[in-house]
């Protein structure tokens, strides 16, 4: 899963590094245990960033066909 987030975020011109990643994935497990009422907005930022990284991708292969 880590490895489909980084390329779709270099694809978009943004870089993490694994370790980075992790530690995001870390903090957001931890406050989905705390707090699990930040489920739905998690999920949500979650949706929301993978659509943008999908557009992208889709986006890119247009421009490689044209």
């Amino acid at each position: 899963m880590a490895d489909v987030v980084d390329k779709g975020l270099r694809k978009a011109g943004i870089s993490v590094s694994k370790p980075v990643l992790a530690v995001i994935c870390l903090i957001f497990g931890i406050l989905l245990l705390i707090f699990p009422q930040l489920v739905g907005i998690i999920i949500g930022v979650f949706l929301i960033i993978q659509g943008i990284l999908l557009f992208v991708e889709y986006m890119e292969g247009n421009r490689r066909v044209a």
